[in-house]
């Protein structure tokens, strides 16, 4: 019986994956294919081919293209950050702005804007005049220095999943109430600087961004196989897990930085995406069940997903004036959280 059990399990995996591999897919290519721009399929498929018009080789691979992947990325980072949260914190709503994460971002680019807008170009509106490789490196900075503090104060006051995870609350509601009062002292005149990244975007995306978060995304998913038994017995309370000869502590703590890093990238990248790193890992947990290795794959193609449908979702129902992704995931992400927390209660 239990053989005969494996063996459906399994069965039933593969074909998950399949429909994964599928989905993911169909999504990157429906994102390439629609846009506000009319181009045809034929222009399209001659663009892939190394040829194509002028105009269509700038929308798809200049454009579109970088756009997706970004996203791309970007969702792998925040849903595999929230998956990763969540089992070490034992908290099922742990996600990157629950620890602070977000709004160290938050408030390290706000005050980069600041000093290279408002101060050395007083004259300058719009995003695009500053260096793009400078707004996610800010982002970076300051979500590894929120982490950085939360787990200070968390290990001054003994680390444990209950603490850490209030001391993330604390922090990022701290360092949001700051990055707010620096937002409205900067004046009304280059506000809409700061909210376009803070809506969570992908427009003006480009190669640069694709690439900055390329080395994480690699460094990230490299360290899943090293964390993948402590992350399981980190799932249990600290005395539980040190009964199986666990260093809890250190591998807290490197699950804790891998998290961070992916985390304060994707921020950086994209600004903050409410909702994929809360609901993916939930929506992978629900279609896996208990199949661990299952879930963490799933999440990691939901994250995906989710952006980049979110994404062209935006972008078709907004046309020339789209909607941020980071509005698209908060409007459908409420509505399928409770959905699902029905249906695991």
């Amino acid at each position: 019986m239990n053989a005969v059990a494996s063996t459906r399990a399994g069965s039933n995996a593969g074909w998950i994956v399949f429909a994964l591999v599928a989905v993911t897919t169909a999504s990157i290519v429906a994102a390439a294919l629609l846009g506000v721009a009319d181009i045809s399929h034929n222009d399209i498929m001659a663009v892939l081919k190394g040829n194509g018009s002028d105009e269509a080789r700038a929308i798809i691979l200049d454009i579109r293209l970088p756009r997706i992947v970004t996203g791309v990325l970007a969702g792998i980072h925040f849903a595999l950050a929230g998956f990763l949260l969540q089992a070490i914190t034992r908290n099922p709503l742990a996600d990157p702005s629950l620890m602070g994460i977000s709004q160290g971002a938050t408030l390290s680019v706000t005050t980069f804007l600041m000093f290279t807008v408002y101060i050395f170009q007083p004259g300058s509106n719009t995003l695009a005049e500053l260096p793009v490789a400078w707004l996610p490196a800010a982002g970076l900075a300051g979500g590894l220095l929120a982490g950085g503090i939360i787990y200070l104060l968390a290990f001054r006051l003994g680390l444990s999943a209950m603490r850490i995870t209030l001391c993330g609350v604390a922090v990022g509601a701290v360092l949001h109430a700051i990055a707010i009062g620096l937002i409205a002292g900067w004046g009304s005149a280059r506000i809409e600087i700061i909210l376009e990244w803070l809506s969570g975007s992908l427009y003006a995306r480009t190669w640069d961004h694709a690439l900055f978060l390329l080395p994480f995304t690699i460094a990230g998913l490299l360290m899943l196989p090293v964390i993948y038994r402590p992350l399981r017995l980190l799932n249990f309370d600290a005395t539980v897990a040190q009964s199986f000869g666990l260093a809890y502590r250190r591998q807290f703590s490197i699950v804790l930085v891998v998290a961070c890093m992916l985390a304060s990238s994707a921020v950086g990248a994209v600004g903050p995406l409410v909702f994929v790193g809360l609901i993916v890992p939930h929506m992978a947990k629900f279609i896996a069940g208990r199949n661990f290795v299952l879930s963490l794959a799933l999440t990691i193609g939901l994250g995906a997903i989710v952006v980049t449908l979110g994404d062209l979702i935006g972008r078709l129902l907004g046309q020339a004036e789209e909607i941020p992704i980071g509005v698209v995931t908060a409007i459908v992400g409420v509505p399928l959280l409770l959905a699902l927390l029905r249906k695991t209660t």
